[in-house]
């Protein structure tokens, strides 16, 4: 079965011991119908039967708690997990503080549009009214209010008859186009209720299925006639294309054109494809810039969201009548009105129709080259200052970092990049030395079929909502996801200030992760903000922290790196094997400024 598919094939058909089954055992057994496998959250005691259920749970084999440190932490790790396998990420919280910290989480999942459940705890119903403790029902903290602005579903169950049908409600919203979190609050007494049974009475199996086919087939065909005549074609590629990049190459191929990406899709290709010409967007490549800049006839933009980040500022080099706009999701085309077309419906369907359609045609008369026959290419990217990757100075230079980091990973590293600078490094200077198809140095061990879901990306950002200490979570949720490869965590010292304490997570699920940390005693993106606008420096120290003595306090390997010869000492391949996590404390220069004018334009800072 697809790993990308909603059922999980040992989701067990009988009822054992139904007459002690609680409605908490029949949330549990529809995760597991969906293929939930982990459950990410902070106990509390308005969810304590919840965490009752998940002890059951894991005893016979099935869905299992994973304890986050802090509610925020637990939505970040659910949200890497639904990214990495395609499920549904899960989270859980207790009433009061506990579900309005976990609101941060959910609230960056649907900027993001990743599919989340979570689940917050009420009081018993008879007691709402009355000021119980953490009362967050509409007679107390409103948090189904609260969730309401960032859910794409949002409920309170106030009788245990309707648990069934919104449970449900909110798998099946929540996997529906655009994907985004659903939210169930669940007071005590309903969740420790008796069940008639343990295993669900409705078929998500059946529920569950999309079309992925449903495509606007008169649009494709205009698109095709658009394509015969065009001469110059551009192909931007967004986050949304991840199970279609193999078509969309294709399409490349066949048109002899190039292609960029935004900056949160950039992890879903081969940087150094030769017809890659880079980010174009936040910490973007002047290369990717000037492809638009110089008009071509078309400007396929695929899955983009358009949104700041991802459409260079809402920049008329993109946004005009030269767009076609290729999405499933109405909310990005709603932000491309002036697109001279509109193509709806499953993104991978779409491309092949039209790669079908390109190689019937007659001036279609060559072959298109396999993923993995793609050579390896000298870069078509203009980098800013890529002297400074192969500079020897201490500190060392971030841009320095970013290289010895793409040299030293294998290609099957998933990396995931902190809201700030960390994400600006990334998106310019972060690139895989070989992405190249059946590469696979595992231990000479070939991935099995499915193991991750097709197309997951290798570059992991939040672009959006961008909460600090995103990446720490996720990096967490997306290695606890059963990736064959190793996951990089690049952070700063004021994102691991926030949430740094997740850390102990992965050491107690022996989860390899690299953690590093670029270490510059600052808010870096604050930083440089104020020196580029002119604005008066405040409010961005921070103190100086040793990491490593830090991590070494939990029993976690680390080690400062001052300079590029301390990363020639370490054992790379030993730390991103080892079952658990290692931390570098890097101390950056922290006087290099990233590429981030285009954050500075928007904010009206400088022209």
């Amino acid at each position: 079965m697809d790993a990308c598919s909603p059922l999980h094939p040992t989701f067990q058909t009988e009822d054992p011991a139904a007459s002690s089954a609680t409605a908490s055992d029949l949330i549990i057994s529809y995760l597991e119908m969906v293929g939930v496998e982990y459950v990410f959250g902070v106990p509390g005691g308005a969810v304590e039967p919840l965490y009752d259920a998940l002890a059951r749970s894991e005893r016979r084999g099935g869905p299992r708690s994973i304890v986050a440190r802090h509610e925020a932490g637990a939505a970040y790790m659910a949200d890497g997990y639904a990214r990495e396998t395609g499920k549904i990420g899960v989270c859980v919280s207790t009433s009061g503080p506990g579900a309005t910290n976990l609101i941060t989480g959910v609230a960056c999942a649907y900027d993001n549009d990743v599919p989340l459940l979570a689940i917050t705890g009420q009081p018993a119903l008879p007691s709402f009214g009355k000021g119980a403790l953490q009362d967050s029902a509409c007679t107390g903290v409103n948090t189904v209010g609260m969730f309401r602005h960032c859910t794409r579903y949002n409920s309170l169950i106030s009788h245990q008859a309707q648990l069934e049908n919104k449970l449900v409600n909110a798998l099946m919203r929540a996997y529906q186009t655009p994907h985004g979190p659903a939210h169930l609050s669940i007071p005590v007494d309903i969740l420790r209720a008796q069940s008639e049974r343990r295993i669900p009475g409705y078929n998500l199996a059946a529920l569950l299925q999309r079309n992925t086919s449903l495509v606007d087939e008169d649009a494709v065909q205009d698109l095709k006639a658009m394509i015969n005549d065009a001469n110059r074609i551009v192909f931007f590629i967004g986050s949304g294309c991840a199970e279609a990049i193999e078509p969309i190459l294709k399409l490349v191929d066949l048109t002899k054109a190039s292609f960029i990406t935004t900056p949160d899709a950039k992890g879903l290709i081969n940087p150094r494809h030769p017809a890659y010409q880079g980010v174009f967007g936040f910490a973007g490549h002047r290369s990717a810039d000037m492809l638009l800049r110089g008009r071509p006839d078309l400007i396929l933009a695929i899955g983009a969201s358009l949104r700041e980040w991802t459409s260079g500022a809402w920049s008329d080099t993109v946004l005009n009548d030269r767009l076609v706009h290729i999405d499933s999701s109405e909310e990005h085309l709603m932000r491309s009105p002036m697109a001279r077309l509109h193509v709806r419906g499953s993104i991978r369907s779409v491309c092949e129709r039209l790669v079908m359609a390109l190689q019937k045609s007659a001036a279609a008369n060559y072959d298109v080259m396999e993923l993995g026959e793609i050579e390896i290419s000298d870069s078509q990217v203009t980098l800013h200052e890529p002297e400074k990757m192969i500079s020897d100075a201490t500190p060392i230079k971030p841009q320095r970092l970013m290289l010895e980091l793409s040299r030293r990973c294998p290609p099957t590293t998933r990396f995931v990049a902190d809201a700030g600078n960390s994400t600006a490094w990334a998106i310019h200077y972060l690139n895989l030395h070989d992405r190249r198809a059946n590469r696979w140095p595992v231990q000479g061990a070939e991935p099995p079929e499915n193991e991750r879901r097709k197309g997951a990306g290798w570059l992991r950002m939040t672009m959006d909502f961008a909460p600090m200490g995103w990446a720490i979570g996720a990096a967490i949720g997306i290695a606890r996801a059963a990736s064959l490869g190793p996951v990089v965590c690049i952070t700063g010292d004021g994102s691991y200030l926030m949430n740094g304490q997740e850390i102990s997570v992965a050491a107690a699920e022996r989860l390899s992760v690299l953690f590093v940390i670029l270490n510059d005693s600052a808010l870096g993106m604050v930083k440089h903000g104020q020196r580029l606008s002119g604005a008066e420096p405040i409010g961005f120290e921070l103190p100086r922290v040793d990491y490593r003595m830090q991590a070494e306090s939990m029993g976690i390997p680390a080690h400062v790196i001052h300079g590029p010869e301390d990363l020639e000492l370490l054992d790379f391949e030993a730390i991103l094997w080892r079952k658990g996590p290692t931390l570098l404390d890097v101390r950056i220069d922290g006087e290099e400024t990233p590429p981030m004018n285009l954050r500075m334009k928007t904010l009206g800072s400088i022209k």
